[in-house]
């Protein structure tokens, strides 16, 4: 690990601009800082943000604070009430010793697991723009097949940007600019033929996601992640899913994709395709398809094409069917002030 300066940003108006690498949980970052992938001159230390608080949004939504840690997040009783695939997301991911240090802002941050980018030895992109895609013609079972190009075709890991992509949600930036506010469906740049440009200007920081009233799909929505063990494993594929059905027909449709691209993959025309139709797997099925339809292999990855075929057509089918009740709920008392208790 290289030597660095240390600063804490106590207020917002700190942290906005300050140069260096901004430290939250820490659990993606240290961890490239650990293997020589990140080597930043100074860390500038945001964990007292008073960005801890998950609440209330107008018209039956939700505003979660950056600083939010994943475990409250996924039991908050407003989130499992209305969101059940955000908590399910979360819930698969990493192991619970993590999702108690990880951010919510820094799990939308956190950086792809390639194992070329990994590796500091093995030119890439990602690293340092026009060297080059080791990952191409290289081990590419887990890389991308949407939306890549031989710049770069490594994938997003994160779970819980793919249930945020499918249910609307917004990230909320603040910067020395001024704010903004960009879909978290298109927030994660695709690559272009010299890797993939950062999604954060310099000296911005995600202050919240903001998610809208899910409606009828509050009791029908699903998250499910194909990954190679059970425990602690970023996904191979995976899909979250929201089904509204009304006298037998579906009238709102989410689906987004994960493991499958630089960011998570929205499918719009898929779920355009269900509206007006019964809620059956052969019309989940061929809403599939319609979501793959541009998917190519980057590699020798051509099996996981049909997987997320396969897992779309799954978590549609399991939202349809309604959502089973979840693990108990945090007390309400915990989430009136500070999450952190």
């Amino acid at each position: 690990m290289n030597l660095f300066d240390y600063t804490r940003a106590d207020t917002l108006g700190a942290a906005v601009g300050a140069e260096g690498a901004l430290l939250a949980g820490g659990t993606n970052l240290l961890d490239l800082m650990k293997i020589g992938v990140a080597t930043p001159s100074r860390l500038v230390d945001v964990t007292r943000l008073p960005l801890t608080r998950i609440e209330e949004h107008e018209g039956g939504g939700l505003r979660i604070g950056a600083m939010v840690r994943n475990a409250d997040l996924a039991r908050h009783p407003q989130v499992l009430a209305r969101f059940p695939a955000v908590a399910e997301a979360l819930l698969s991911g990493a192991s619970a010793q993590l999702r108690n240090a990880a951010s919510t802002g820094g799990n939308v941050m956190q950086s792809t697991r390639c194992p070329y980018f990994m590796d500091p030895l093995s030119p890439c992109n990602r690293r340092e723009p026009g060297t080059g895609c080791s990952a191409i013609g290289g081990e590419t079972r887990n890389h991308a097949i949407l939306g890549w190009t031989t710049g770069c075709i490594a994938t997003h890991p994160s779970d819980l940007c793919v249930a945020l992509a499918a249910f609307d949600a917004v990230v909320e930036i603040a910067g020395p600019s001024g704010t903004r506010e960009v879909p978290m469906a298109t927030f994660h740049p695709l690559p272009d033929a010299n890797g993939v440009a950062p999604a954060l200007a310099a000296g911005e920081i995600i202050t919240h996601i903001r998610l809208p009233d899910p409606g009828g799909m509050a009791r029908h929505a699903r998250y499910v992640k194909l990954r190679e063990r059970t425990s602690f494993a970023f996904a191979i594929v995976s899909a979250a899913a929201g089904v509204e059905v009304a006298q037998g027909r579906i009238v709102n449709a989410r689906l987004a994709l994960g493991g499958v691209a630089a960011r998570p993959w929205r499918c719009l025309d898929a779920e355009a395709a269900l509206l007006g139709q019964p809620p059956t797997e052969d019309a989940f099925a061929r809403a599939a398809e319609q979501a793959l339809e541009a998917a190519a292999p980057s590699g020798d990855n051509a099996a996981k094409i049909v997987l997320a075929r396969r897992i779309a057509v799954r978590a549609l089918s399991l939202a349809a069917a309604g959502t089973p009740d979840r693990m108990p709920a945090l007390p309400a008392s915990v989430f009136e002030g500070d999450v952190h208790g």
